[in-house]
């Protein structure tokens, strides 16, 4: 093994052993995701749930910003797998994308696994459960990761009062969200799918929201390939995650080597933070009404993520985390307590 080669394993094994470490305070976060047409959703879901076994995480709630039937399953299914049945599934109840995966693994994970939401109307209006949640927690407390559509986002911001808060959708989201992470937009300038997809919303969001916003742009994730290592660990039997992996991968040649990891590292970064492994490039994104976006230096409030470690630390690490088998009920709440990382 050459000198360099030794360095580099050296610097990975440091930066992920840093990057393990749990906060002396848990993340309390809301996952909002398209949960197909794309499988990253399901990496992105399944480091969520890992990071909340190690104590850095508590799950408020998961959110589906596509409405296919069966979205609201598929997102109890993993909940379920991961020994978090209580944790509320919302779907946007009014007008939003019907896109689903062309792989078909969330028919397969719907009729191998249990779950007990069986249909769309069984899931909270997404807009009313983030009132709900929001309005419930200390201001300034929730972290939002969003790795689909930003329809749920921007029909919060446009609510008026409720049973639930007296402040509009816009004032409840200042005083309660510390920050939103997306997995969204192309940086400095370009289109991504899931800007362009619901442009009007894009808009609405980027332009009002107030808390600070964090982009994870597609030339983050679109080098760091997931799955491979995962689909062949022949100890992982009856995972999920696994057959989401298993099912997609041999299906497109681009994938050979894995999937890219957009989601995935979306929601690393709203747990964990951006450091060691990026820098931040500070300012505000621009949407145009096509959806394709450029981005203001002299804005404010908004940041996109820059390399500043090489991209192999990151795959290496979320491969890891995807493979992370789900804590027994009677000792998560030990580990949770006591912050383990193993």
């Amino acid at each position: 093994m050459s000198y360099k080669s030794i360095i580099f394993i050296f610097v990975i094994c440091c930066a992920i052993g840093a990057f393990s470490r749990s906060p002396v305070n848990r993340v309390n976060i809301i996952f909002d995701s398209d949960m197909g047409p794309d499988y990253d959703d399901v990496g992105a879901i399944a480091i969520l749930h890992t990071l909340a076994d190690k104590g850095e995480a508590k799950i408020l709630a998961t959110m589906a910003s596509t409405n296919y039937e069966g979205v609201a399953g598929v997102l109890n299914v993993f909940n379920t797998y991961f020994n978090r049945l209580g944790i509320p599934v919302g779907i946007p109840k009014g007008t939003a994308l019907n896109l689903r995966d062309w792989q078909h693994w969330t028919d397969t994970l719907l009729v191998k696994y249990p779950h007990k939401i069986k249909t769309n109307a069984e899931a909270y209006d997404a807009v009313k459960l983030y009132r709900k949640i929001l309005a419930s927690q200390p201001d300034h407390s929730v972290t939002i990761v969003t790795v689909g559509f930003l329809t749920n986002l921007s029909n919060l911001l446009n609510t008026g009062a409720d049973e639930y808060s007296s402040l509009t959708g816009k004032a409840l989201i200042k005083k309660k969200v510390k920050l939103l992470v997306c997995m969204a937009g192309k940086f400095p300038a370009g289109s991504e799918f899931n800007v362009m997809k619901d442009a009007p919303a894009s808009k609405n969001v980027y332009e009002n929201w107030d808390p600070p916003i964090i982009f994870s742009g597609f030339e983050i994730g679109v080098r760091i390939k997931a799955g491979l290592p995962l689909i062949h660990n022949k100890a992982i039997q009856n995972s999920p995650v696994k057959d989401a992996f298993r099912i997609s991968i041999p299906k497109a040649a681009e994938d050979s080597l894995g999937r890219c990891s957009w989601d995935e590292t979306a929601v690393l970064v709203a747990i964990r933070g951006y450091n060691p492994l990026y820098d931040l490039h500070k300012g505000k994104i621009v949407v145009a009404a096509d959806g394709s976006n450029t981005w203001d230096d002299n804005g404010t409030g908004q940041a996109y993520l820059v390399e500043k470690t090489d991209y192999k630390i990151v795959e290496d690490l979320i491969n890891k985390l995807i493979m992370h088998q789900p804590v027994r009920s009677s000792t998560k709440g030990q580990q949770a307590r006591s912050g383990r990382t193993n």
